[in-house]
Formats: C-alpha cells, structure tokens, sequence
C-alpha cells in the first residue's frame, strides 16, 4: 500500500490535464507521448502492482479464516475479499460469492441473501455470462436490498443490457437493449444520493449511451472534484468519458483517456478491463504497431487471468489483425534489403571495374616513367635537348600526378557515394523503428539476414504458440518425435507447420518465405507426415487446430 496516495494524487492530475487539453510542468509537451511512457513503465512494473493487490488478499484471507466461530464478520470479511477479487480474478471472485452466499444461509437473513446474490450477477456479468447474470438477476427481491445496495442493483441491470447490446452488434435487438438499459439507468438515479459518486457515474452512462459529449465532459469534471476518489472509480470514469469522445470523432482526446484509464488500471491491477484493448486498436490504427503488438499482448493476459469471455473475444480480433500486419511488414522488409543488396552489389562492381582501368592507367604512367629515364640517360649533356627532356619530364611527372589525384579523387567519389548510399539505408530502416535491421546496413549479409529473420519468427511464433512444439511432437509416432538442440527454437520443419498453422497453406509461398525450392517443402512435408500415425490427409487439419496461448 506503500505509495498509494502519492500515485492517486499523480493520476488525478493526469486526468486532469487530459480534460483540459494541458499537462502539469513535470509532464512532456505532449499529452499522448507522456502517458504511453507512463504506461509502459506502469506495465514493466505489473508484478509488483499484482503483489501489492494479492498481498491484501492474503490478509484479509488470514483475517477470515480467523473468524471461524463468527458468521457475521466472515461474511463482512467475504464481502471485502469478493470485493479485492471482482475486478482481478474471476475464479476466486466466483467463489467468494458463493461462500458469501452460504453464511448468509446460515445467518438466516434475506437481507445478506439479496446482497450476496448482486455480487453474484456482478461477477458473472464481467465474465461475460449475460444468460447467468439475467437468471440471478431475476432472482433479487429488489425491495429487501439496503438504500445503498438499490442503485447498484438498478445500475447492474442497465450494464447487462448495454453490454449485452454492444456483444451482440445486431441492429434489430441492440436498440431495445438500449433503450432497456436507459430505463434501469433513470430507476437508479431515483435511489442515489444526488452529487455522489454512484449519482454521477449513473449520469456518465446515460451520456455515453445517448452519445452527449458535453454532458459526459461536464459530468465528468465533477466526478475529478469529488473526494476520496479511487484508482479505479478515475479509470472506469475516463474511459467511459474516452467512449464519448471516441462517438463524437476525437479520437486524439479519446486515446489521451484510455491512456490514462489504462495506467490506473495497471497500478489498480485491474484485470477486468478494457481500456488497454482499445488502446491496441488505436495504436493499430496510428500505425505504431510496436505498442499496439505491447497492448494487446497485456489486454490478452489480462481477460485470460479474469477469464473474462467477451474481452477474450473482441481481443482474438485485434490480435489476428496487429500479428498479420507484422507479418506483412517482414515480408516487405525482407524484399526491400534485397533490392538493397543488389543495387550495393552492382555498385560494388562498377566502383572496382573503374579501380581496374586506373590501375591500368598507372601501369602506363610507370612505363613512361622509364622510357623518359632512359631518354634522359641518353640526352645528357645536351643543354637544350636536356630542357626539352626534363620539360617532358615534368609534363609526364604533372600527368602522373594528375592521373594519380584523378584516381584518388574517382574512388573518394564512389566510397562516398557508399557511405551515402549507408546513410540512407540508416535513415529509412532508423524510421521504421526496427534497431536490429541497422547491422544488415552495416556489413549485408543475406544468409545471415535470413537466418535472423527466421529466428526472430521463431521467437514471436513461440511466444504465441508456446506448447506448439509438444503439441505437434504429440502428432508424431513416440520413436520419430523432433528433438530441438538447446541454440535452437524451431527447425525448417517445425517453422514449415507453423507458418501452416498460421493460414499459409500454399506450399510455393512458404518456399518464397524460408528460401527452399518448392520441392525442397513437399519432401519436408510428406517426411514429416509419414512419421505420424495420422492419415496423412487429416495431419494438416491438426496442425492447424493446435491452440495459443
């Protein structure tokens, strides 16, 4: 807990500054630029923002198996414990609810029963489970709720209908869950306590669902004036008011809220989220795919811990559309350092081609030399003719000269044409952000090239696929699995079935990719095949059915 205030004072100015266009003096001149190095350094240090939230639980957890003979502060305490977990893990959230559930069975009170019950639907509607969330909603007897528990189970009801809405994208049902989804939302307001936090957060939806921008905006200024805000009541309010903007067209002032939505989230460690997937998709959609591929990959860890099914969903879609654009700016990477390669090669030969011609011309140049020697040997002591000689003399020593400088100047020329040629391989590569390509500027080498870039497949191919090569061994008979040396990560035919695994069934694009001639493939592929206990028209379809992470 060590720091939290410090970091909530931080955030609250964060957020802050984003509504009103202006970043406190510590900040960059940029509000989006700041925030994504906040991000990432929030997300570097995830595990200890995840620690901080478990050590709490392991607390509370000691504190609640203490209290074995006293019902009644084991149900507060499960309700403190569900209330750690409702937002971090689903499983464990679950089963609070449940235990919550059984003391107040025991302690024979409705009302602790309709309590249990709303926290109950609350879980399972962050997990994605609408059909449970309406089936325990149904069984609430709104009336035996406490004042305070009423809004929260009429603002429950009005998120299952508008998520439900959003989930289902059909434009027949959507509107009435809208509309539905409205209506829970005006009965909750009847039951908050005007200007409250609950009161507010009520208003920002209707907003959001109604697409009001000023009213989100100016509802939102007073959600960042209440006191005692939490992390995560600023998260959840930013990025409702990011949706707003995001349905108005500014998408600028939307991406600066689900930033800083996203780095209360992270320091929250929040898992039910979904601030840092639409982060991906507007990183994606700007072209920075370097934070888009980090978002993601954070967005998908997350709904996979919470286990929560529609991020894991609407996730599976960003992700396939970040990995193929990547592949696709490998490819063309890979067929511009060939280009490359051959206009250095072709200048290389023309830079020695003319290196060979002065080479002659010198050569000629020291033949005269010689001849003008033996001519001045012959001519001494013929004044005038010795002037004519050493005229000539110095006419071919000035020629000398001149071819020399001629030559030197010629391949300082060409060198620098070189360097310049270097430069600016270094300054496009340097602009596509990719820091290993710059050896490849450095000294081209394009068995080396290829090997890093199949190695670096390698890598990202495993750490989306990290079981594939047991998964694949387990296609194979026991004597004829693949054993990869320990330098290794994939060899040519487990890196032939990943790239089938991935959609690239055609065997002749696969040769392109790896290098190998096409027939070179099909003999990998039916050796392969042959050492399966599978038909070897079913192997394919298994390849391809093996599951990420």
């Amino acid at each position: 807990m060590g720091g939290y205030p410090t970091q909530l004072v931080k955030l609250l100015l964060i957020f802050c500054g984003v509504l009103l266009g202006a970043l406190p003096a510590w900040a960059a001149a940029s509000p989006a630029d700041s925030l994504l190095t906040e991000l990432n350094e929030a997300l570097a240090h995830k595990e200890q923002y995840d620690g901080q939230r478990l050590n709490r639980i392991a607390e509370l957890t000691a504190e609640f198996v203490s209290h074995e003979a006293d019902d009644n502060a084991k149900f507060d305490l499960g309700l403190r414990i569900y209330d750690e977990y409702k937002a971090f893990k689903y499983d464990s959230a679950f089963a609070y609810s449940q235990k919550v559930t059984r003391l107040a069975k025991q302690l024979k009170s409705p009302e602790k029963m309709e309590v249990a019950k709303l926290k109950l639907a609350f879980v399972l509607l962050s997990s994605g489970l609408f059909k449970e969330t309406f089936e325990t909603m149904g069984t609430i007897n709104p009336g035996r709720l406490t004042a305070d528990d009423k809004p929260g189970f009429y603002f429950l009801k009005a998120r299952a209908y508008s998520d439900l809405g959003d989930f289902n994208q059909d434009r027949v049902y959507r509107p009435a869950y809208y509309r539905q989804a409205l209506a829970c939302a005006d009965t909750a307001l009847q039951f908050c306590r005007p200007g409250s936090y609950d009161y507010l957060s009520v208003q920002e939806f209707r907003a959001q669902k109604t697409g009001n921008l000023r009213a989100g905006a100016a509802v939102y200024r007073q959600i960042l004036r209440l006191p005692h805000l939490s992390l995560h009541q600023l998260a959840v309010s930013a990025s409702t008011t990011a949706y707003i903007y995001e349905l108005t067209g500014q998408d600028e002032k939307a991406f600066e809220l689900l930033l800083a939505s996203a780095i209360a989230d992270v320091k929250t460690a929040t898992k039910e989220t979904v601030a840092i997937l639409k982060l991906s998709d507007y990183c994606y959609r700007r072209g920075d795919l370097k934070n888009a591929y980090t978002f993601i990959k954070a967005a998908q860890e997350g709904a996979a811990f919470y286990k929560a099914r529609q991020r894991q969903v609407a996730i599976s879609h960003v992700s396939s559309l970040i990995e193929g654009q990547k592949i696709s700016i490998i490819e063309s990477q890979r067929k511009s350092l060939k280009t490359y390669s051959i206009v250095i090669t072709l200048l290389a030969v023309f830079v020695l081609g003319f290196a060979f011609i002065i080479f002659q011309q010198l050569r000629k140049l020291q033949k005269a030399d010689r001849l003008i020697a033996i001519t001045n040997r012959e001519l001494r002591g013929r004044n005038n003719e010795l002037r004519q000689l050493n005229g000539g003399l110095n006419e071919a020593n000035k020629i000398k000269e001149e071819y020399i400088g001629y030559y030197f100047h010629n391949n300082s020329q060409y060198i620098d044409k070189i360097e310049a040629l270097k430069k600016t391989l270094d300054t496009l590569l340097g602009h596509k952000h990719y820091a290993g390509m710059q050896k490849l500027a450095d000294g081209i080498n394009i068995k080396k090239e290829r090997n890093e870039l199949l190695k670096g497949f390698d890598s990202v191919f495993l750490r989306l696929f990290p079981n594939f090569i047991a998964q694949f061994n387990g296609l194979l008979k026991a004597e004829d699995r693949i054993q990869l040396p320990e330098d290794q990560l994939l060899t040519t035919e487990l890196r032939i079935f990943a790239l089938i695994r991935l959609g690239i069934a055609d065997s002749e694009q696969i040769s392109r990719m790896l290098g190998y001639s096409i027939n070179t493939i099909y003999t990998y592929k039916t050796r392969v095949k042959n050492r399966s206990f599978l038909p070897n028209e079913e192997f394919e379809t298994r390849v391809q059915a093996i599951q990420a992470v």
